[in-house]
This record gives C-alpha cells, structure tokens and sequence, in this order.
C-alpha cells in the first residue's frame, strides 16, 4: 500500500477525536519524523481536552447536585475590583442554561484578555439570564468597600431579568429571600460563579479603559485603577483625579498632606 503523505496524515488526524481510533496504530508504526511531531502533537492536545472536560465536570458539581434538589435558576455571583485605587466596583450574576458548555472557562484572573472577551460573548448569549451591578468610587468613599461590593451584588441580582431559586455566591453572604451557598474560591470552582466573574472582570475593563481616555496621564487602561509602580508615580506627578477612591491608602494620606 502506499505511504500516505504528511500532509494527508496531517489531515486525517484532525478528524481523530478518540485514543482508540485504528489510524493512531498507523502513525506509531510509521518512524518518519514528520509523523512522530504530529503524533505527539495529537496526543497532547487531546491530554488538554481531557483536562478541560474534567474540570468542566469538576466546576458543574455544585450546580449538577442543586438541579438534583429541583432547583432549576441557580445565579452565580462575583465581583471586580475591590483592590484597585481608582474606579468601580463590578458585580455580575448570571443564570447559565443546562446545556451550557464552556471548557476552559476558570476564574478570570488566570483568563487571558482575548479569551476573557471570547467567554464573555459566548456568556451573555447564551445565558439565561444575567444582571450587572455598578457602584462608583465616590460610593465607596460613603459606604466602604465590603459594604460597595455586596451593594453592586444586589444590583446585579435585581437586574436578572429572571428571578433565581438559588445564589451560588463568591465567598460573600448576602441578604435576600432566595437560599444560597458562598463558596471560597468560588471563581475556579463552579461554573455559574466562573461565568459571572468574566462578566464583571470584562465589563469593569471596559469601563476603565473609557476613563483612561479622559485621564490617560494615569495608564487605566493597563493598570486598570490598581496600585501599579506607574500608577502610584502618575498620582505623585499629577494629584488625585475625581475618579480615584479617597478612602485608600495612598490617596487618603495625600489629600491629608494637602489639607
């Protein structure tokens, strides 16, 4: 039989999808080096795949034992920006749909920006329901951050468009007729929580990349409002704008030393 060419093994194992599949037993017999690099590069993205379905498994657990329960709106919940010295603080909450699936979506944090905009794409149309909950700087100034962040989480509860039966919630309680679980870490460990994380991580980016164009001196659109060596340098050079939390250190002591 003839040798088939690199380029049509190539191909066809672009169309291997098991690691049983009788074509794999012909690459392993065949010792040319072009055909080892493909095999071995086969083999390794489907160890990713792998790894990706188990985790996907592995973030679906808590949402798979509460559909058991016979709740179907299961809102996860999370927020953005607690940290940072400048601009807001975001929540989401997002109702996925049964049949959702993501592989590959993780806490924001550990996202790249590209995938984090694919994921939200994919979120928001596909989501149930989802809410999105704002709360400026000025705010947190009023009321403290803890209490900011779990404000911004009602608000996002009360955007859903559909009510939730159940509050999956990133290691926060909050006070509202629906039951509810905080998971620590919950970012990483379920899917519904994963979802809203993206949301709001994407959502506050945006926001301060606009803000970076009325106040580009402070680099927003990289450092994002948080303490950067570059951010700190640009407060000493040009003061405090109004879109910076005066109830964080550094900000506080200098206004103090104006004052």
């Amino acid at each position: 039989m003839k040798q088939r060419s690199i380029k049509e093994i190539q191909s066809m194992l672009k169309e291997v999808t098991h690691p049983d599949h009788p074509f794999l037993q012909e690459c392993r017999s065949d010792s040319r080096k072009g055909v080892v690099s493909l095999l071995n590069k086969w083999e390794k993205e489907m160890e990713k795949k792998q790894e990706l379905q188990l985790q996907w498994l592995n973030m679906n657990k808590y949402e798979n034992e509460l559909r058991k329960q016979g709740f179907r709106y299961i809102a996860g919940i999370d927020e953005v920006g607690r940290g940072p010295l400048a601009g807001p603080v975001v929540a989401a909450a997002v109702i996925l749909p049964l049949d959702f699936c993501l592989p590959g979506l993780n806490d924001s944090k550990k996202i790249s920006e590209k995938k984090r905009e694919e994921f939200y794409e994919a979120i928001v149309q596909q989501s149930i329901s989802y809410g999105i909950g704002i709360i400026d700087n000025e705010e947190i100034d009023k009321v403290n951050i803890y209490e900011a962040t779990k404000k911004a989480m009602y608000q996002a509860i009360n955007n859903l468009t559909v009510n939730p039966d159940y509050l999956l919630i990133d290691a926060m309680k909050l006070e509202t007729p629906y039951p509810q679980e905080s998971i620590i870490k919950g970012d990483s460990k379920s899917v519904s929580i994963s979802a809203a994380s993206i949301l709001a991580k994407v959502t506050r980016d945006r926001i301060m990349k606009e803000y970076a164009l009325q106040y580009p001196q402070y680099g927003f659109e990289k450092n994002m409002g948080y303490g950067t060596k570059d951010h700190l340098q640009a407060l000493s050079a040009y003061g405090v704008s109004p879109l910076h939390r005066k109830s964080f250190a550094p900000i506080k002591d200098m206004i103090h030393d104006i004052e």
